[in-house]
């Protein structure tokens, strides 16, 4: 076979691993997103835990690096500490290193039955969750299939003149083994499917085992590297997360190598019959061990991880993207202005996700800087919010059908209330926690979790209203909407919860109860607001009541 066709069976089939790979996490997010949010928030309170919820959504999700940037992005927001997200993602590494040992099984057989499965899951039955299901059975097979695709496509390279002398080079040089597999695992951003990458070339030939311990080793450097480079927008306490990881990691691998470029050490017959099974299970044991060794170096790393920070590039600061999305040159095409306006509303969004993230560290302790920067972006809120009026006021002079008339009325009336959620933060919790710092009162430890549960339902709802928002899609209009009984549901318990521990006299929900009582309603407000977006969506369908009151009433 030609060379270049080789290389472009080779490449084809690693796209289809890596496509299959985003598939099944795709799948599983959109089935399951806020229960697995929910479980690793739940897994606070001990490092032991956090790192067996990582494990767990590691091998749900596919990728240790969702873990990680949803560790980092709790951590931002004050739902987890430092050490509990760091735990979680060596967790995740774990995980991740159990699902390539899954998916390294001899399951050739299942290939039809599961894309069978899945294509009528996915094609023929029309519930969403169905739906996802096929999504998640058919990237299965697909991970089965391109990894049968790997395996034929390089056996030519096997009788190739130019691969053993270039195989042979990267046994004899353990570092541009280590260096390449790193580039290239965070190259494809997937450290699941390189290492499944790796075990295809070896069970093929294509790799010799002298080559396969370093490259091992820089693969999962490389994926710990993802994470950190995917989190380098975030604020410096959630980047710690991921850097701590790469710290510990990368320190075991470059300890490692150092034993392999000494003593030329291989991967030991012992981890089983076959070079691609001894890859696996060599992974699977490197992850194992560096969960249970760095575990207790955790606070350690965050050290190293604070220092190293300030290193790393600035995550971009409130003020600093401020362009107006605005084009009064599209005015003369409503198509274009509507979906201008739509731009704008989406840096509200982004505006308001900036006031909210802070919230809970402001409810605790705000310092000047958080007060400062929410009634900033506060400012921004309010100058957006008019922009698009005026906007959106000068589109209807030039005249517009039914149609676009109803979408710029709705498109401004989301505008307000974005505007109004800023308030909410800006001028009922920033005073509200002000008050309470200046009283030298807390609240208590359970308040402040069910505080912290709503903050992160609200928080996951904003980011869901701006992709119902773009898109229009009505199952996530659906489920936006049904997110609001959710809070009502949440702000209800913690109501009844928090009027028992009055009834039971604790001192700290009694000086706080007011407090308590206005950031609960604060929150659901925001919450309501959010939701307003999928309103107009449904409503067009006729799946949304006029009102409450039944029928003749």
């Amino acid at each position: 076979m030609h060379p270049i066709l080789i290389l472009i069976n080779l490449a084809a089939a690693v796209m289809l691993l890596l496509y299959a790979v985003r598939m099944v996490r795709t799948g599983i997010e959109r089935a399951h997103g806020a229960a697995l949010r929910d479980r690793l928030q739940g897994a606070a309170g001990s490092r032991i835990g956090a790192a067996a919820a990582g494990g767990v959504l590691a091998m749900l999700l596919q990728s240790a690096t969702a873990v990680g940037v949803l560790a980092a992005g709790f951590a931002a927001s004050g739902v987890i500490g430092v050490a509990t997200g760091l735990a979680a993602l060596l967790g995740a590494d774990l995980g991740s290193a159990l699902v390539v040992r899954l998916l390294a099984l001899d399951l050739k057989a299942l290939v039809p039955v599961l894309i069978l499965t899945g294509c009528v899951l996915f094609l023929k039955i029309e519930t969403r969750r169905a739906k996802q299901y096929g999504r998640i059975i058919l990237g299965i097979g697909f991970v089965l299939l391109s990894l049968q695709m790997i395996s034929q496509a390089t056996e030519p390279l096997r009788d190739s003149a130019a691969l053993p002398v270039a195989m042979e080079y990267l046994g004899r040089d353990p570092l541009t083994a280590f260096v390449l597999a790193m580039l290239l695992a965070w190259a494809v951003h997937s450290s699941v499917a390189m290492v499944l990458l790796l075990a295809a070339l070896a069970q093929s030939g294509a790799l010799p085992m002298a080559a396969a311990l370093p490259m091992l080793l820089g693969a999962n450097t490389g994926g710990a590297l993802i994470a950190v480079w995917l989190t380098r927008g975030m604020v410096p306490v959630a980047r710690r997360i991921p850097l701590g990881n790469l710290l510990l990691r990368g320190a075991a691998a470059l300890a490692l190598l150092a034993v392999v470029a000494v003593t030329g050490v291989e991967l030991p017959a012992w981890l089983g019959q076959g070079e691609a099974v001894r890859i696996v299970n060599g992974h699977l044991l490197f992850n194992a061990v560096v969960v249970i060794f760095a575990l207790p170096l955790i606070a350690p790393a965050i050290t190293l991880a604070a220092l190293v920070a300030p290193v790393l590039p600035e995550p971009i600061q409130p003020g600093q993207r401020r362009k107006s999305a605005l084009d009064r040159a599209t005015l003369a095409l409503p198509q274009l202005a509507l979906a201008s306006a739509k731009r704008e509303l989406l840096l509200m969004g982004a505006a308001l996700e900036e006031m909210l993230r802070p919230a809970p560290e402001m409810l605790r302790t705000p310092t000047p800087e958080i007060i400062a920067t929410a009634t900033m972006l506060d400012d921004e809120m309010n100058r957006r919010h008019a922009d698009i009026k005026l906007f959106l006021a000068a589109l209807g002079e030039g005249g517009l059908d039914p149609a676009e008339a109803r979408e710029s009325l709705q498109l401004t009336g989301l505008a307000i209330n974005l505007e109004h959620a800023g308030d909410i933060v800006a001028k009922t919790l920033a005073p509200l926690a002000q008050k309470k710092v200046a009283s030298g009162r807390q609240f208590s430890q359970v308040g402040m979790e069910e505080l912290l549960a709503m903050h992160t339902r609200v928080m996951v709802n904003l980011q869901l209203a701006m992709n119902v928002l773009i898109s229009g899609d009505p199952d996530a209009a659906r489920r936006l909407m049904r997110e609001k009984e959710v809070m009502r549901a949440l702000e209800r318990d913690s109501h009844q919860a928090h009027l028992a521990r009055l009834s039971a006299g604790n001192p700290e929900s009694l000086a706080t109860s007011h407090w308590h009582l206005e950031a609960l309603r604060a929150l659901k407000e925001i919450n309501s607001l959010l939701v307003s977006v999928a309103v107009p969506i449904l409503e067009e369908r006729g799946e949304v009541l006029r009102s409450r009151l039944a029928p003749g009433q």
